[in-house]
């Protein structure tokens, strides 16, 4: 008897020291442990400069102004699909009840996710759609961005878009986004060009191998063998850019996506023709606010009001952001005026006489 009298003392103690955040799932995780108020975040690289930019910074921030004590287990994977397992395996093992996961290897989830169900680990898929019973989804039209890429790169050849050739450098075959974006330009691309004379995917978005498939192309083609040039994001496009440089060539029609900071200095210097700009800020914090929400037991619907059908699970409750182009002409109204960047920031000495023609002061 004695014995039952101080364990439920201890417990008492750690109830009351824990109790800041609320006590939600407190009655039902039993030998699972106490409510220890951690979410985990897994992101899977850092070569797009946007994730440690934005994401991780904007939802720590959320998930800190949501719940105070809230603590943020972060790691990142660097392209590394073993890695990020033993990472996610790693949050399980420390009691960890919410994850936010942006997968290497989406195919390659299903099994951590479905065993963390089992286990009552909620996990909310972040910008890329793991497999698995994941319990929530948060991105953007991924197909709707790859035609407003497709869109952008048509515009940029004006009256010579029928006639024109066109070299694609796609996203890596392991992120699905890629394969939306892909689908989604070829559908305005195979309408309003002449032909795709090369195409090609780069493994983990690398703007090296990037680089060197463009060299290639070049090689391949010959100089005057193409008229544009696609690049998914706008990391390839910097690689994109240097090869077309090296080769001699100017104003050759290029794209990206992400509206990264050197990706923006391209477009206004004219060595990019625009960007896709996808406000990161409304994604993350309802991402954060998802991951409270589950943590704390409460309903998500609010935040995640659409429905999205993954490889392995129907009917995921999503919310898809929209995107829009970005280009010399509009930059000012678009991340400036969102405060993504300032005019500072993008016009440093190198790119001020751009920026002077530009309009931005």
């Amino acid at each position: 008897m004695t014995r039952r009298v101080v364990i439920g003392a201890a417990t008492i103690s750690m109830a009351l020291a824990l109790s800041a955040c609320g006590e939600a799932g407190s009655d039902d995780k039993g030998d699972e442990g106490s409510d220890n108020k951690m979410i985990g975040l897994l992101l899977p690289e850092n070569k797009t400069t946007r994730y440690e930019t934005f994401d991780r910074p904007l939802m720590e921030q959320k998930i800190k102004e949501l719940c105070a004590d809230c603590e943020v287990k972060y790691n990142n994977a660097s392209q590394d699909t073993e890695r990020q397992k033993k990472q996610f395996d790693a949050l399980i093992t420390q009691g960890v009840k919410v994850i936010i996961l942006d997968a290497v290897d989406y195919k390659a989830t299903k099994s951590w996710v479905d065993q963390a169900a089992k286990k009552g680990v909620k996990v909310v898929a972040y910008d890329r759609l793991a497999e698995g019973d994941i319990s929530a989804y948060i991105s953007y039209d991924n197909e709707k961005i790859g035609e407003l890429q497709g869109q952008a790169l048509v515009d940029s050849l004006g009256d010579k878009a029928k006639d024109s050739r066109v070299v694609m450098i796609n996203g890596s075959p392991t992120d699905p986004n890629a394969a939306f974006f892909k689908k989604g330009a070829h559908t305005v691309l195979d309408k309003e060009v002449k032909e795709i004379v090369y195409e090609q995917d780069i493994p983990d978005w690398s703007p090296d191998e990037a680089n060197k498939k463009m060299a290639a192309a070049i090689t391949a083609q010959g100089k005057d063998g193409f008229d544009a040039v696609y690049s998914a994001n706008d990391g390839m496009a910097g690689g994109i850019s240097t090869a077309l440089k090296k080769a001699g060539l100017k104003d050759v029609p290029l794209g990206g996506q992400d509206a990264e900071l050197a990706g923006l200095q391209r477009v206004v210097k004219g060595d990019q023709s625009f960007t896709i700009y996808k406000a990161i800020k409304p994604q993350a914090e309802t991402t954060a606010s998802v991951a409270v929400a589950l943590l704390e037991g409460k309903s998500i619907d609010e935040f995640v009001p659409e429905k999205v059908d993954s490889g392995s699970k129907k009917g995921v409750p999503s919310k898809l952001y929209d995107a829009e182009i970005v280009t010399k002409d509009n930059i000012k109204d678009t991340v400036i005026k969102d405060k993504v960047y300032k005019v500072d920031q993008i016009c440093t000495s190198a790119f001020a006489k751009a920026c002077k023609a530009a309009g931005l002061k």
